[in-house]
């Protein structure tokens, strides 16, 4: 476990050694901050005609998951091919630590940076909280945290596993976008034309376990176990391609 911790401590440093840690949290904030401003700005609207209902603020969470699947490949391409091609992998994997401890250091320390910036947004719902009557309920604001959480947590896994495969950085972009999208958008587009494997298809969707339950303030065990379980396939699939080059 030190070893994981160190290697994460590690990786959580670099992304501040260069500018791609400013420029992901510009691409994260700077929506989710136009996007509660013009949700204030409508409820002050709304509150002027009488309405005082507390506004709906999960969509700010949504739009955080949809804004990962195009900045999570940026975040993890770079975490074991760029180890590959320069030889500094060669060079980890003779020091005293596992091949999966390698992985999964990496993991945890690009999901510890994405975890301070999910962090950050829990101060628009207590804006809201504070200066809206009645205030919101805070057992779907959690609901949608934890549902955020997670599917962070599978894309960062999968990104690191496919960036365990590729020794070139753009590559491993590439292909993990090109994952994340066929997960988001398209693996289900089948399902309402398919009489048999329709459930299985709308499954393994990224966007349903997320936008039409944990958002939404209800979590099934089986939106759990969806999530925990692409980490853990990305984290196999990181150590398995990283023992490959051990044996190479």
């Amino acid at each position: 476990m030190n070893n994981i911790w160190t290697i994460a401590k590690r990786e959580y440093d670099n992304y501040f050694n260069g500018p791609l840690a400013y420029v992901v949290m510009l691409a994260v904030l700077l929506p989710l901050g136009i996007y509660f401003s013009l949700l204030l700005f409508f409820t002050s609207q709304q509150g002027m005609f009488g309405g005082g209902a507390a506004p709906d603020i999960t969509p700010i969470n949504g739009l955080f998951a949809f804004l990962m699947i195009f900045l999570s490949p940026a975040l993890t391409m770079r975490l074991l091919s760029d180890e590959a091609r320069m030889g500094t992998l060669e060079l980890l994997l003779t020091a005293p630590v596992r091949d999966f401890e390698l992985v999964a250091g990496k993991w945890l320390g690009a999901f510890l940076f994405v975890l301070g910036l999910a962090l950050l947004t829990l101060v628009y719902p207590l804006i809201i909280n504070n200066f809206v009557s009645p205030g919101i309920d805070w057992m779907v604001i959690l609901s949608s945290y934890i549902g955020l959480i997670l599917i962070t947590a599978a894309l960062l896994a999968l990104g690191t596993g496919i960036s365990a495969i590729f020794t070139n950085q753009f590559a491993a972009f590439f292909v993990t976008l090109g994952l994340f999208f066929f997960l988001w958008f398209m693996v289900n587009l089948p399902a309402s034309y398919l009489d048999a494997g329709g459930d299985v298809l709308n499954y393994l969707s990224l966007s349903n376990h997320f936008s039409q339950s944990m958002n939404n303030g209800t979590i099934n065990l089986g939106d759990i176990v969806y999530y925990l379980s692409l980490i853990a396939l990305g984290l196999f699939t990181g150590t398995t391609a990283v023992e490959i080059r051990r044996w190479r």
